[in-house]
């Protein structure tokens, strides 16, 4: 079955003309239609090793942009359809359709809209405020309940707990040469589980996080506006505070997650400080706890990825993909020393927020 029969088989207006590769993502294959009357749509097959429970995608990604499509409606915003993203039922109704073995759904193109990969003060300010938007939305009463996606996704106890599994089985042979990495990182279990248990405690709310909070996944009209968050398949139950730690681990390291030389990896302190910026300035739903931790939740995430490759390469590198035997003990080493380069700026980055 070809591409244009996939699309076919959704409520387009008129019938699919031209589809092209679009974007580069790494989980999901997606492609650019056009139809007979000048719509335009994205075309998606879903990856269901990754997203098991698709009926649970879909479903959180009706509630989300119609939650969102509502919320711009009370604040008058004009052109909403280009602020937020518009799913295409199926022809007979379904969310999604299902052919020769695969899973595919569809949503309206937003015209005019480009994304940026090249992260600057400017843009990190822009992407907090983006993401704060995003959250308050969701933070309000009225949200929708959402199912996790991707089960204990961002839950630390969980990635401990595989490290330890990993390490208990020894599968590649690779413990003895790593084992003080292991001992650090099982040494700081307790401090980075700090929020499961605040939360335990009735102290910290667990919200709808985006849980993928890179500039690229927002959409900005030609002028350089905001338009709207896309990729919303891993938005579901969890803390804002990982959110803001995702942004700076990926976005504020001044190197790339698998550069091998570990004394050039540092947190940019003009990200971090934009970035926090156009959060906070942006998040009015911050209670105060939330907001002192949310340095805390750079560190959290850093550990958490450091814990998550550690783990795959001792497995004998099963889930990241790699260029090289040794790939995956490069990227734990480089997220281990951001870790590291985090821990002394702490104060600062307090001392940021606190202003």
């Amino acid at each position: 079955m070809s591409y244009a029969d996939i699309a076919a088989r959704f409520a387009m207006h008129g019938k699919p003309v031209d589809i092209q590769p679009l974007g580069n993502g790494l989980i999901n294959d997606t492609f650019a239609v056009a139809d007979s009357v000048g719509g335009r749509y994205v075309l998606q097959r879903i990856n269901t090793a990754v997203f098991q429970d698709v009926d649970a995608l879909q479903e959180n990604l009706c509630k989300i942009t119609g939650h969102i499509r509502r919320c711009l409606k009370e604040r008058r915003v004009e052109d909403i359809d280009r602020r937020v993203l518009t799913p295409v039922p199926a022809a007979d109704g379904e969310a999604y359709v299902r052919a020769q073995g695969e899973v595919w759904r569809m949503t309206r193109l937003i015209p005019d809209s480009v994304t940026y990969e090249q992260v600057t003060p400017q843009m990190a300010e822009l992407t907090g405020r983006a993401f704060a938007d995003f959250h308050t939305m969701l933070a309000r009463p009225d949200a929708p309940d959402l199912k996790e996606t991707i089960r204990d996704f961002h839950n630390v106890a969980f990635r401990i707990r595989q490290l330890g599994e990993a390490m208990s089985e020894d599968k590649a042979g690779r413990l003895a040469g790593v084992s003080e990495i292991c001992n650090e990182l099982l040494s700081r279990a307790d401090e980075m589980t700090l929020a499961q248990r605040l939360e335990a405690e009735g102290k910290l709310p667990r919200r709808i996080a985006h849980c993928d909070t890179k500039l690229n996944n927002i959409l900005f009209d030609a002028d350089g506006s905001i338009l709207c968050v896309i990729d919303l398949d891993t938005t579901m139950p969890g803390f804002v505070l990982s959110d803001f730690g995702d942004f700076i681990r990926t976005a504020a390291s001044t190197v790339p997650e698998d550069e091998p030389d570990t004394s050039r990896v540092r947190v940019d302190m003009d990200i971090f400080r934009a970035f926090a910026r156009g959060y906070i300035g942006s998040a009015t739903f911050l209670t105060p706890l939330e907001r002192e931790l949310l340095p805390y939740g750079a560190q959290m995430l850093t550990y958490m990825q450091t814990v998550r490759f550690l783990t795959d390469y001792i497995n004998g590198d099963t889930y990241y993909k790699i260029k090289y035997p040794e790939h995956n003990l490069v990227r734990t080493r480089n997220q281990l020393a951001l870790l590291h380069d985090i821990d002394g700026r702490l104060p600062e980055m307090q001392e940021i927020i606190s202003k």
